[in-house]
């Protein structure tokens, strides 16, 4: 699979607004977003903490045991920093938003280590 990239002048434009998160954080939070519309029978808005989520189950589907480390990677260590990458986004109007969203929607959604290593469900089951 070929590796998913902005067009020319695109992450230039982000990293001025934003410089802490690669562009992968980016990529994979607009991927996210779509992995979570596929989840529904019908397009709708999707809340902070639905992304939030869609962003632990794609990269748990996707990097596997690895998902905690690539996020990481990326700049990425709380749903605080998904709300950053997703109003950046919001901000240079590459993502559209309701008057009732906040970065507050992504403050402690879920904890990192809690999700993608704790309760990361080894053979089908989550470690307790």
């Amino acid at each position: 699979m070929a590796e998913l990239a902005f067009r020319d002048g695109v992450m230039e434009q982000i990293l001025r607004r934003e410089s802490r998160f690669e562009e992968g954080a980016y990529l994979f939070v607009l991927a996210a977003l779509e992995y979570s519309q596929a989840q529904l029978q019908e397009r709708r808005h999707i809340t902070g903490k639905e992304l939030a989520y869609a962003c632990r189950d794609l990269a748990i589907d996707r990097y596997g045991i690895m998902a905690r480390m690539v996020l990481e990677r990326w700049g990425m260590g709380s749903t605080d920093d998904i709300g950053s990458v997703v109003f950046t986004l919001v901000d240079l109007g590459f993502l559209a938003s309701q008057p009732t969203d906040t970065r507050e929607q992504f403050r402690d959604v879920f904890d990192f280590f809690e999700a993608f290593e704790r309760r990361y469900p080894w053979n089908g089951r989550a470690l307790v």
